[in-house]
């Protein structure tokens, strides 16, 4: 049977004991509800950029279609005044002026068909903008909100991490100079018991399962030599008899 001297086995407590409190420190460091709500705002974000960029694009193109439009009817407008200007004139002929009427009366309804065309994309533009708008102050919000929950979790991060680096240098200090073969039997059954390697036998129950020993498991315990390192029969872990001098 593997032996250690019975003050290694308590000390061996310490080392679970600390252990145990890093384990759950990282656990919690990973799990914290806040890294959650980062991500989703992460997530949020990067669909508000693509759809900024894509309202950006629709801005940019109505943007084009309006001055488009502004230079058609101009230029209609330009024709028509030219137009009015050669009827104004004396010289012109009376059959230039009767063609020139004509081509008045087709450039006017030219020039509200181009109107109405102009009015209706910048009518679309306005929308486009303030839908442009809207996304830009929602990403800006969000990042805003992202920044404040970021501080939150540095915040949270050091306060973990020194919780951490306490009890590592608790633990440390607890396994400095333990029995090498009983630091390497803990640390093989912590691996396969969900980090609990070892445990405290009080009052007949295993501190590691919890369950209670049987009589006849008690009695060969109890009989056994404080060196000599003893198992609990139900989980397996190590049991550490703290009555034990």
């Amino acid at each position: 049977m593997p032996t250690a001297p019975h003050d290694h086995q308590l000390r061996l407590l310490a080392v679970q004991d600390a252990d145990l409190r890093i384990q759950q420190a990282q656990h919690r460091r990973a799990t914290l509800p806040v890294l959650a709500q980062i991500d989703e705002l992460v997530q949020l974000d990067r669909g508000l950029e693509e759809e900024a960029v894509a309202r950006g694009t629709e801005v940019n193109d109505l943007r084009r279609a309006v001055a488009k439009a502004e230079d058609d009817v101009q230029s209609v407008r330009d024709r028509a005044e030219r137009d009015r200007a050669r009827l104004a004139s004396s010289s012109t002929s009376p059959k230039d002026l009767q063609a020139l009427q004509a081509d008045l009366e087709i450039l006017e309804r030219r020039t509200s068909d181009l109107e109405d065309v102009e009015l209706e994309v910048m009518e679309s533009l306005e929308s486009a903008e303030a839908a442009q708008a809207e996304v830009v102050a929602r990403r800006e919000n969000g990042v805003k909100r992202l920044r404040e929950l970021e501080h939150e979790r540095d915040v949270t991060f050091r306060s973990i991490d020194s919780e951490i680096e306490e009890a590592a240098q608790e633990r440390a200090a607890a396994a400095e100079g333990l029995d090498a073969g009983l630091v390497s039997l803990y640390e093989r059954l912590r691996e396969q018991h969900g980090g609990v390697g070892a445990a405290a036998l009080e009052g007949g129950t295993c501190m590691g399962c919890h369950m209670s020993l049987n009589p006849a498991d008690l009695r060969t315990i109890d009989t056994a030599p404080a060196e000599q390192i003893v198992r609990c029969e139900e989980c397996g872990r190590i049991l550490v008899r703290k009555e034990r001098a």
